[in-house]
């Protein structure tokens, strides 16, 4: 069950509803005040900004909650009369849109991969009618593996360093050699198995130790921004700046208000784990049966071209679109002219839906 879940909405006539309604959604962003809502409502759309229990606070966030939270949204906005709903997924929530609504068109996950509840399948979510996964990228657990620094060799300490694994060193680049970014993915995804079997076996013996009255313990990952292609522009080309959605790469990958640094057992698990999470984007579009629209920035210091092309490629359907914002940055900041541009694609794709 879900609590009391906080949303704005926007209307394009006072009064009434429109046609059709835009959701825009995150995990744990606070998306009441998206930047699109107002420039939806204009263009004659109605749109809401959601958040989930988990808002401004992703440190026990679990996947499956969230989708909960977005079925109990969707199930509102359709008992008030909206003849189509449809769900835009912006950066974060560019996974969380296809986990739910692949859940809702055939519910297959019974449990969170740490065990207890949720059980989607006996959730009965209603599907949404469209997807726009706007400047996203594939899932939480993916983009944190591929930004895990594995140069990191103690968990608890992020100065004990692997100089042979190192981007941040001079030495190693940028440019960075094939070789060594064949060894630098390679410990990426060794490091993160290696914090999940760490997550499995601590929470087994919580409950154990705690017999079964304490279900979760708080965690630190540090070094959770070292993603090279944020230093060498040669590698998954495009107009953005050697820069991360932070700052500078090397500050960005360890201060804290950077990505998924504060966690819990089963939040790793379900959110972070490569191995474990259900949060794959891609993966789960391939279920989907509703038109989906991809659109991405080309100035994206964090969500590239690829991954546009990797949801895209996924979608098992003719009924789908591309579409680039020539100069975009993740949330268009101070960027008026693109922010017009894709707020005006999302409103004439929506209405045109049947």
């Amino acid at each position: 069950m879900a609590g009391v879940l906080w949303c704005t909405r926007w209307r394009a006539e006072a009064g009434k509803f429109s046609r059709v309604v835009l959701v825009f959604v995150h995990p744990s962003a606070n998306f009441m005040g998206h930047y699109a809502l107002s420039t939806m409502a204009e263009l004659g759309v109605d749109a809401v900004g959601v958040s989930t229990r988990y808002l401004n606070n992703e440190s026990t966030l679990l996947l499956e909650n969230c989708v909960l939270d977005l079925g109990s949204i969707v199930r509102h906005l359709k008992s008030e009369g909206y003849e189509r709903v449809v769900l835009v997924g912006n950066s974060g929530g560019g996974s969380l849109v296809p986990l739910y609504q692949s859940e809702a068109e055939d519910p297959s996950i019974t449990a969170p991969p740490g065990g207890g509840a949720p059980d989607l399948t006996k959730a009965d979510l209603p599907p949404a009618d469209g997807l726009i996964l706007l400047m996203a990228h594939p899932g939480r657990s993916i983009v944190l593996t591929e930004k895990l620094d594995p140069a990191i060799r103690n968990e608890a300490d992020p100065f004990d360093r692997d100089p042979e694994l190192d981007m941040f060193d001079p030495a190693n680049g940028p440019p960075y050699s094939a070789e060594f970014l064949k060894r630098f993915r390679t410990a990426q995804i060794a490091r993160n198995d290696r914090i999940t079997d760490w997550a499995l076996s601590r929470l087994t013996d919580v409950m154990e130790r705690t017999k079964g009255k304490v279900h979760d313990l708080p965690f630190v990952v540090h070094g959770t921004v070292a993603d090279p292609r944020n230093l060498d522009l040669s590698l998954d080309p495009s107009d953005r700046k050697a820069t991360t959605h932070w700052g500078e790469p090397y500050t960005a990958n360890l201060i804290p208000a950077s990505l998924g640094h504060y966690t819990s057992l089963r939040s790793w698990l379900s959110q972070w784990s490569n191995r474990c999470s259900n949060g794959d984007g891609p993966k789960c579009l391939k279920r989907v049966s509703v038109p989906v629209h991809v659109i991405y920035g080309t100035a994206d210091p964090g969500c590239y071209p690829s991954y546009a092309r990797l949801f895209f490629d996924a979608i098992p359907h003719d009924r789908k679109q591309l579409t680039a914002v020539k100069g975009g940055n993740h949330y268009l900041s101070d960027q008026p002219e693109q922010k017009r541009f894709a707020c005006q694609v999302m409103a004439d794709w929506s209405q045109a839906l049947t």
